[in-house]
């Protein structure tokens, strides 16, 4: 979605609303309808400037050089020749390590001592409080312009931070984005392959379920309270594994700069 298509768009419009249609569906609807709109159309021929080439000289024997004034397209408003994938990692790069040091501040750990080291590097550490959505993990999949594809692991996530995450991400390409896709590949050590379909929503599936997992859920528990690591970091007795569980990894498409 390019910021100069929208920004021509100024002025007020009248939308009939039936009669229980909620607002907020009615509103969205019009916003998608409006972006895809703004994205179908192709984007404007660049505008041509004047540089002096250098070049032989007509007419001289001797090879003379000399500056030509042509005319070439000029892409400084075009939205992608600056986004690169080398520009994009080192953004995942500094994200990650942001959220790094948050994760440490929000489990008042002090890495310093070995059995806090022990946990790092088992990926043990977890925010001894209510936090933030945090990022342990996330990196490039695809890179295509306008479209990639990250991987993000994280923890305490919600819609409205994810969204605010593609955005930045975006700003500090000097471009917009845009998530167009957002699709959850593992909770905690429950992935896809383990994930029931609407269909197998019943009593016999989801108790052969509980069954399968069983000596996984028994193993991570075992390795969790092993000892020498600090009880604290460990999951409540009344812990949800959902998207406030230990680990959560999503796949985000994103478009950038289109």
């Amino acid at each position: 979605m390019g910021s100069a298509g929208l920004s021509r768009l100024h002025g007020l419009f009248a939308v009939y609303k039936p009669p229980g249609l909620k607002w907020k569906h009615l509103r969205d609807t019009v916003e998608l309808q409006l972006l895809k709109g703004l994205n179908a159309r192709k984007p404007p021929a660049p505008k041509q400037r004047v540089r002096f080439l250098l070049g032989p000289m007509e007419g001289s024997e001797e090879k003379e050089l000399t500056l030509t004034a042509t005319s070439v397209p000029s892409f400084i408003n075009h939205p992608l020749d600056h986004v690169t994938r080398e520009k994009l990692d080192r953004i995942l790069a500094v994200i990650q390590g942001s959220h790094q040091k948050a994760l440490v501040m929000y489990s008042n750990l002090d890495l310093k001592t070995q059995e806090a080291y022990e946990m790092a590097v088992r990926g043990l550490i977890r925010p001894m409080n209510k936090s933030p959505m945090l990022i342990t993990g996330i990196r490039c999949l695809y890179f295509a312009p306008p479209e990639f594809l990250l991987e993000v692991q994280c923890m305490h996530e919600t819609q409205k931070e994810l969204r605010k995450l593609v955005h930045e991400i975006g700003l500090e390409l000097k471009t917009t984005a845009v998530c167009t896709q957002v699709r959850r590949t593992r909770d905690g050590f429950f992935t896809l392959d383990s994930a029931l379909l609407r269909t197998q929503w019943d009593l016999t599936n989801i108790q052969d379920a509980i069954r399968a997992a069983t000596p996984q859920v028994a193993a991570e528990l075992e390795k969790s309270l092993s000892p020498g690591l600090d009880t604290k970091q460990l999951p409540s007795p009344g812990w949800s594994w959902d998207s406030q569980g230990p680990s959560s990894t999503l796949g985000l498409e994103r478009g950038a700069g289109q």
